[in-house]
Order: C-alpha cells, then sequence, then structure tokens
C-alpha cells in the first residue's frame, strides 16, 4: 500500500511539473506599440500609444512556441506628438477614448511558423473584437540581463481596416482620395521579463 501511495505522488508531482507554466510580464519601458497610416494619399502619420501591459504564458522558459498572450493599452496614452491630432484620434471620429478606454488582445496563441511565430488572438477596439494575426519575430534569443533577470524581444507586426472597428471618420479630398487611409500598420516592439 505504501508503495502504491508513492508512486501515486510521485505521478501527481510529474504532472505538476509537467504542466507547470512560466509567467512573463511585458516591460512597459521597453515595450512599444506603433501605428502607420497614410495621409492625404502622399504621406504616412506615426504615432505610439505609451501606457499599455500585458502577459506571456510559456510551457517552459526555453521556448515560446504555443505561449499564451493577453495584452492591455490605454487608448488616451496616443502620441503623435501634436496636441491637436491626439485630441482629435480620441475623439468619437476615431477611438472615443472616454467611452472604450482600453483596447485589447485576448486569448491570443503565438505558434512557431516559418522563419518566426505567428500570433493569432481577439483585438478588441472599441465595442468590436475580431480575430487577428500578426507576425512575429524573435529578437536575439533569450538572456540574462545584467540584473539577473531573464528576457526576451519579440517584433510583432500586422493591418487592420479601421472601418471594421467602427473608427469612422472618413473625409475626402475632392478627388476621392482618404484624408485618412482605412487601412493602419501596426508594429509592436515587445520585451518581457520572466516572472
Amino acid at each position: 500500500m505504501k508503495t502504491v501511495l508513492n508512486v501515486f505522488i510521485a505521478l501527481v508531482l510529474f504532472t505538476n511539473i509537467s504542466f507547470a507554466q512560466v509567467g512573463w510580464t511585458i516591460d512597459p519601458a521597453h515595450t512599444n506599440a506603433r501605428f502607420e497610416v497614410k495621409h492625404l494619399g502622399i504621406a504616412i502619420v506615426d504615432g505610439a500609444f505609451t501606457k499599455l501591459e500585458g502577459t506571456v504564458e510559456t510551457a517552459n522558459a526555453t521556448n515560446f512556441d504555443k505561449a499564451k498572450v493577453n495584452f492591455s493599452i490605454d487608448v488616451n496614452s496616443i502620441n503623435t506628438r501634436v496636441q491637436m491630432r491626439d485630441d482629435h484620434l480620441k475623439s468619437d471620429d476615431f477611438f472615443n477614448a472616454e467611452k472604450y478606454p482600453k483596447m485589447t488582445l485576448t486569448n491570443a496563441t503565438l505558434n512557431q511558423g516559418k522563419g518566426g511565430f505567428v500570433l493569432t488572438g481577439d483585438l478588441t477596439i472599441r465595442d468590436v473584437t475580431k480575430k487577428v494575426t500578426f507576425q512575429v519575430k524573435q529578437n536575439g534569443g533569450i538572456i540574462t540581463d545584467p540584473w539577473g533577470k531573464t528576457r526576451a524581444g519579440f517584433t510583432a507586426t500586422t493591418s487592420i481596416n479601421r472601418f471594421d472597428y467602427n473608427i469612422k471618420y472618413n473625409d475626402k479630398l475632392p478627388t476621392g482620395v482618404d484624408a485618412v487611409a482605412p487601412t493602419v500598420e501596426i508594429i509592436v516592439y515587445v520585451e518581457a521579463v520572466k516572472n
């Protein structure tokens, strides 16, 4: 009986070790969520969100395949270096930051692909949630920083149609060209720290 009990305890311990998750936290000081959009059909306007947070869960500390990712961005932190434009972007023409202060990426899974990772999850902007896929490149592997913390860096890119998310501003030039293009390029530079 004692032997059976010992085997059972060993199996429980092995199972817990096998399925233990490794937690990572997004380092906001070294993470940057950026966007680019064509303006008047001739130029690119870019900006960033300066307040964000996120978590990653991996099966172990050496591989991000099948990692679970959740991300949240403070819409009021938008910064395009022009206050009048930032205020307009926070209005109901665009994000309506007063009513919808957060953008989120939830239920996201990072899968190893050819030449990088693919991240697929639910992106919520305003009152719309849609599945979105990011192409993700790991930058330089996993390292130990000078203070003994384990870190990993990634670059994630995708594009969305802003009209899909009820970002409805639609002024056009007399020629019919969009003042602000529907397609928005998103670039996220992420640095994650193991908990």
